[in-house]
């Protein structure tokens, strides 16, 4: 039996570097860094003190303030992601068919905020002192279901936590699940609000963090740089909506690009190190390609998880030319997180969205603060440094990837509709 095809027809986006797409969008083709001075907790006994912070951000402009303060941060920014990218589609919460329609959204650690200032209360003045909607606001899952209350969607809401990978594997189920015929629309993608002290001080004691660059944080986070020292915490969440193919033409939406493929694995190697050799990534590669029906050449760009650290962008690049082979010379590799910082389970939908604008636009984002390229372990392709590349051929081909704590590995990719 043919595959349905699944297309996308919304997009929603809170990010450091702006709460729209076009924001967002905007800022990246610019070169901009989101990166910053910490505002959210005192910093004064942390080695790391910057971040990519969601900054002036009007949640009642999108959804109701009394609501919004029963929701967890990653919360409030998925349900205004989650607005956006309805609006984006031309729908409303009457036009959408709330029965044959989903929320699947990826999510790493969930109201990370609310467990801290909630264990603070139970350590400090006892367990009855502690605020009566912690746990409802700090499990992951309210995200998805907050979503499908706000937008009257009543078939499943899911969420997935696959650390890093979470969003980009949320974007795999909600193509299976329209493949399948469950449903005919899926809003699907990622949130993520983990820089508090608790998650910068976790990360840090981990040592994947960057510390050396406070004073100059906009340089911070710099994939595949011999000066990278590792990743900068970001936080938002992006949203799209996936639609079935005819669906979408039925009611006369406006299409961005077309969903081919996904490919996901496990690299079963370290709790959270990546296969050094880019063993898993390149069959997740290989498994999306497979998935898609294309070859490899046909990819134009692809969107890295590349994080600034020492471990993920030499391993990383190591897997593209695995998959890839000559190719991966060929095309055009970035890292986005370059100006955005790292949004964990948010990042991998981010990254799909600033995919699909660069075919919109046939602009290869750049990856910023790429001064010295680590030749010497191996990072040697073409990562658009420091600016935007315009292709006036046009961009038609595009992949992201996402490679999370536990080995998990996600790629997608999408295609312009002809």
């Amino acid at each position: 039996m043919e595959k349905r095809r699944v297309v996308v027809t919304g997009l929603g986006c809170v990010s450091p570097l702006g709460n729209t797409v076009a924001e967002t969008w905007e800022a990246i083709k610019a070169g901009k860094s989101g990166i910053s001075n910490i505002t959210l907790f005192d910093t004064t006994n942390f080695d790391v003190k910057i971040a990519g912070e969601v900054k002036n951000l009007d949640v009642g402009q999108w959804i109701d303030k009394k609501e919004a303060r029963k929701m967890a941060r990653f919360c409030q920014f998925a349900t205004v992601a989650s607005v956006q990218a309805m609006q984006d589609a031309g729908l409303t919460k009457e036009t959408i068919d709330s029965e044959r329609t989903s929320v699947v959204l990826g999510n790493g650690i969930g109201g990370f905020e609310v467990i801290e200032n909630s264990m603070k209360k139970y350590f400090e003045a006892g367990p009855s002192r502690m605020p009566p909607l912690t746990i409802p606001m700090m499990i992951g899952n309210e995200g998805p279901g907050n979503i499908s209350m706000l937008l009257g969607i009543k078939s499943t809401a899911w969420n997935i936590q696959t650390a890093c990978a979470s969003s980009t594997d949320a974007l795999g189920l909600a193509l299976d699940q329209i493949r399948s015929g469950r449903v005919d629309m899926c809003f699907a993608g990622g949130a993520e609000a983990a820089i508090t002290g608790f998650g910068i001080g976790g990360f840090s004691v981990l040592k994947t963090l960057a510390a050396s660059y406070n004073d100059c944080p906009e340089k911070a986070s710099r994939p595949f740089d011999k000066a990278r020292e590792g990743f900068i915490m970001g936080e938002g969440s992006t949203m799209l909506v996936l639609e079935e193919y005819e669906h979408a033409k039925a009611r006369g939406a406006k299409i961005y690009c077309e969903f081919l493929g996904y490919g996901g694995t496990s690299d079963a190697y370290h709790i959270t190190s990546p296969d050094p050799e880019g063993n898993g990534g390149a069959r997740a590669v290989t498994l999306a390609l497979e998935d898609a029906g294309i070859s490899g050449d046909e990819l134009q760009y692809y969107n890295a998880h590349g994080t600034s650290t020492h471990i993920n962008d030499s391993s990383e690049t190591a897997m593209l030319k695995k998959a890839l082979g000559d190719h991966a010379y060929k095309m055009k590799v970035s890292s986005t997180k370059s100006m955005t910082g790292h949004c964990l389970g948010a990042a991998g939908a981010l990254e799909a969205m600033l995919s699909i604008m660069a075919m919109q636009d046939n602009v290869y984002p750049p990856t910023i603060n790429l001064e010295n390229p680590d030749i010497e372990a191996g990072c040697d392709l073409d990562y658009v440094p420091n600016k935007a590349v315009k292709d006036e051929n046009g961009i038609n081909c595009v992949a992201s990837g996402s490679l999370g704590f536990g080995g998990h590995n996600g790629v997608v990719i999408f295609k312009k509709i002809k």
